[in-house]
């Protein structure tokens, strides 16, 4: 049976009795997902590839000391792992962890747009900056889950998991977050209607 056939959670017991290709599968499937929560946060590549490689020796000796119970749930784990390294960087540094900075961020790079003008692309890309622009203004615990949940494609629950709230908590931060940004978008319309 080929590895990226297998569910995490075999994956995981395999690379625990000495299949250490499955742990080269399980980092390869989820590398995207965790690099960008922890770049989301850090906002410097270099140091993300370092906490990033600290959360897979992390990981790893977990693992192999037999600490690992987090059954059916290895994305949301590391990822969980990977934020306290983020906190704990963060610490060290005598500075708390904000996601201020949303540069690279860009909730519709994901979308292709395909035979549009130069003029549309140039409106497309000036909306793309003045979102940003507005989700930079926003509070940073409805900054991280908008980020989280449109970038890091993560679900509430895994959300919730990683920000240590419940679900009601990350959902209302969603809530909040796009309520903030419409407001800020109206205002922003009736002061360009009124210059």
């Amino acid at each position: 049976m080929k590895l990226q056939s297998k569910s995490d959670q075999d994956l995981v017991y395999q690379y625990i009795n000495g299949q250490e290709s499955c742990l080269e599968e399980l980092i390869h499937r989820h590398k995207s997902k965790i690099y960008t929560s922890i770049y989301l946060l850090v906002k410097d590549s270099y140091l993300a590839e370092d906490i990033f490689q600290d959360t897979f020796i992390k990981v790893i000796n977990t693992l192999k000391a037999g600490k690992y119970n987090e059954e059916g749930k290895f994305l949301p784990w590391v990822i969980r792992i990977a934020h306290n390294l983020v906190i704990d960087y963060f610490r060290k540094e005598k500075r708390t962890p904000m996601v201020t900075n949303v540069d690279g961020f860009d909730i519709f790079e994901v979308l292709k747009f395909y035979d549009e003008s130069m003029e549309d692309r140039m409106v497309r890309e000036q909306t793309h900056q003045d979102l940003k622009a507005l989700i930079h203004l926003l509070p940073s615990d409805q900054k991280e889950v908008l980020i989280m949940r449109h970038y890091g494609e993560l679900s509430f629950k895994e959300i919730a998991e990683i920000t240590d709230v419940s679900i009601n908590t990350a959902l209302g931060r969603m809530r909040y977050a796009l309520n903030n940004l419409r407001k800020m978008m109206v205002t922003k319309e009736l002061s360009l209607k009124s210059s």
